[in-house]
């Protein structure tokens, strides 16, 4: 296995906003390099972390680089969106913080062999960060017709010439199936007009990502993951998630939003007659990014944008309110 390296993305705006504290339980939902999870540890004496991860090699690796915290460490090999059987893996109810990095690691678009770089050319379509998981980049591009592939291109990638790169698709599988990322990167580069070509990036970055986002369910069940870790929190605990573009911003931010609304009435009903709660108080009305200097030392960090609340004592119009749940 290659070296698991990755740099962890506003490490001290996170760490501010976890507003870490003695002998509390922090979750590091994404645990990749282990870079906030070794902050996480390294900031405090007694903390306890969940560290939490799908990719097999990001937990061999985390074993060796939190080596000397292990005592306070849970290894947990699952996806972050089951938060009932984390935490049941885990022996407990609640935890002080829960800390969300979407996307992918540098160690995984950097490995030769992961199919997540369209730099890769000579590595298998794959983008599997579970390689337990069967399904993979190579199903997507060989066995989606040509509908659904422009249909995956465009809601997850945001690509305007979706159409026309999945019918370039079908066209070349229809000779022989599509098995490396530089076979896809040919066709993308040529699906697209050489003027957009010169703007926005790599030609191939947008079908990489949405490619990328279908095959591991990255936003399917991204509001409920929200959701789960805001209820696993304790009173005062917090929430933090790093998103790296639009798509994931926009659900963090819904979910955030309707977690610390407290009325779901439809508009003009003058007496609210519904049992909707505020059960998070958001911290960052507006996203938190990553400074000039961190962005000029990572590229990487240039799109990201983290969002964090707070659990609160459910509240209805102002006043706290201890409900049964």
């Amino acid at each position: 296995m290659q070296g698991f390296s990755h740099t962890s993305i506003m490490l001290g705006e996170c760490m501010e906003l976890l507003n870490l504290k003695e002998g509390g339980v922090y979750a590091d939902c994404t645990l990749g390099g282990g870079g906030h999870s070794f902050e996480i540890l390294s900031r405090t004496r007694t903390a306890r972390l969940l560290a939490i991860d799908k990719d097999s090699d990001a937990l061999s690796a985390a074993k060796l680089r939190l080596s000397e915290f292990s005592n306070r460490v849970t290894y947990i090999k699952s996806d972050f969106t089951d938060v009932p059987g984390i935490l049941a893996a885990a022996g407990v109810s609640q935890v002080d913080g829960a800390l969300m990095d979407l996307g992918v690691s540098s160690y995984q678009l950097d490995n030769f062999g992961r199919g997540f770089s369209y730099r890769s050319e000579d590595d298998p379509l794959d983008m599997r960060m579970d390689r337990e998981q069967r399904f993979s980049a190579y199903d997507v591009v060989n066995g989606y017709d040509t509908d659904k592939l422009s249909k995956v291109l465009w809601e997850y990638g945001e690509e305007k010439f979706s159409r026309r790169i999945a019918q370039n698709i079908a066209r070349a599988r229809a000779e022989k199936p599509l098995e490396t990322c530089g076979e896809l990167v040919k066709i993308v580069y040529e699906s697209i007009p050489a003027a957009a070509r010169r703007k926005g990036g790599h030609p191939a970055k947008r079908t990489f990502q949405a490619v990328r986002i279908e095959v591991n369910g990255e936003l399917e069940n991204l509001k409920n993951a929200v959701t789960g870790w805001a209820g696993a929190l304790k009173t005062g605990g917090r929430l933090a998630v790093i998103t790296f573009h639009s798509l994931e911003d926009r659900i963090v931010k819904h979910a955030l939003r309707e977690l610390e609304n407290d009325c779901v009435c439809p508009t003009g009903i003058p007496v609210c007659r519904c049992d909707k709660y505020a059960e998070l108080k958001v911290l960052t009305r507006k996203p938190v990014e990553p400074s000039a200097e961190e962005t000029a030392a990572n590229p990487r960090a240039q799109s990201a944008k983290l969002r964090a609340a707070e659990k609160t004592e459910k509240t209805k119009g102002g006043m706290t309110y201890h409900v049964r749940d």
